[in-house]
């Protein structure tokens, strides 16, 4: 068993260089090689910390890194930078976790655009829906990139022991109990083009107020929640229930979508209303849906949250 802890150290991955010049020629040889890996590096920051901003950080981190490290040293240049990506973000996560325990409201992942940058999902799509971001933070950091570095890229489980540092046995056993996590907290979700199909009625029911069509979209059980950061008004709790969502959307429903424009991305993997005033991106709502209706209805509304997220064209 591998304890919460994991790999503090990063210093095997990302060790100092001897010191001596460099030609022109090897920085630009060692920029070609990361850039090939770059998106590939992001997919597991962000699946990491479930923020763009934070894998962008991370990733430029790595890059400064792969600089200044002895790379006659390295064999495998795309593992190395793996390993390296994953060690940091491993200790970001740990220090990101006490900062979001006083973080204004529900925390919410922040989107990314799929819709331009499809490459993100296109190897597998899976960590990458906002329901399975949230669910992943309720894991320790190791099962965490054990489950992503399985599930979202497929990396076999020798190379996985490897960068945790940890036995291929235990290693297993983070990825199977993540998954059995995910799986006992999440119904299975309905199609993209469902999806989509329940957003848009969500967003006509809201926008008119229909306390009856709301409810009949929602399951029973759904939640709503909604992220401000405090730099916005919104909702500091989660609300909970069919009925008690319905009432909570329909009693802000004249003033909030007075003047407001939809238009609609691809964050995430799934479809997203983008909610506009005088042309700017001011909410990004999504929602997650089983067979027994939308479950989660996600108000991403935190200015500094949703600059990634794009209108498609």
């Amino acid at each position: 068993m591998v304890a919460d802890g994991g790999p503090g150290d990063d210093s095997a991955a990302a060790g100092p260089a001897a010191g001596v010049p460099e030609a022109a020629g090897d920085l630009d040889h060692a920029a070609a090689v990361f850039a090939e890996v770059r998106r590939r590096l992001f997919g597991i920051a962000y699946r990491m910390l479930g923020s763009v901003t934070e894998a962008e950080d991370l990733v430029q981190d790595v890059w400064l890194r792969w600089q200044t490290y002895d790379r006659a040293a390295v064999a495998d240049p795309a593992a190395f930078l793996a390993t390296t990506t994953t060690r940091l973000a491993i200790n970001v996560l740990r220090s990101a976790r006490v900062r979001r325990e006083s973080y204004v409201g529900p925390w919410l992942p922040e989107p990314v655009d799929t819709g331009s940058d499809p490459y993100l999902g296109a190897e597998r799509g899976e960590a990458l829906s906002f329901a399975v971001l949230m669910l992943l933070e309720r894991l320790s950091p190791t099962e965490r990139a054990a489950y992503v570095l399985r599930e979202a890229f497929d990396y076999p489980y020798p190379q996985i022991a490897e960068i945790l540092q940890a036995g291929e046995a235990a290693v297993r056993q983070l990825v199977s109990r993540a998954r059995k996590h995910l799986r006992s907290e999440r119904r299975a979700p309905v199609t993209g083009a469902e999806q989509r199909r329940l957003l848009t009625a969500f967003v006509a029911a809201a926008r008119a107020g229909d306390m009856a069509a709301l409810e009949e979209l929602l399951a029973a059980d759904a939640v709503s929640y909604s992220d401000g950061g405090g730099a916005v008004r919104a909702s500091r709790f989660p609300v909970v229930g069919a009925v008690r969502v319905a009432k909570y959307v329909r009693a802000f429903a004249n003033q909030f979508w007075d003047g407001v424009d939809v238009e609609w991305g691809t964050v995430n993997g799934q479809w997203a209303a983008l909610l506009q005033r005088d042309g700017r991106t001011f909410a990004v709502l999504t929602v997650d849906a089983s067979d027994q209706g939308i479950g989660q209805v996600l108000w991403m509304m935190n200015p500094a949250k949703i600059t990634a997220a794009a209108v498609v064209t």
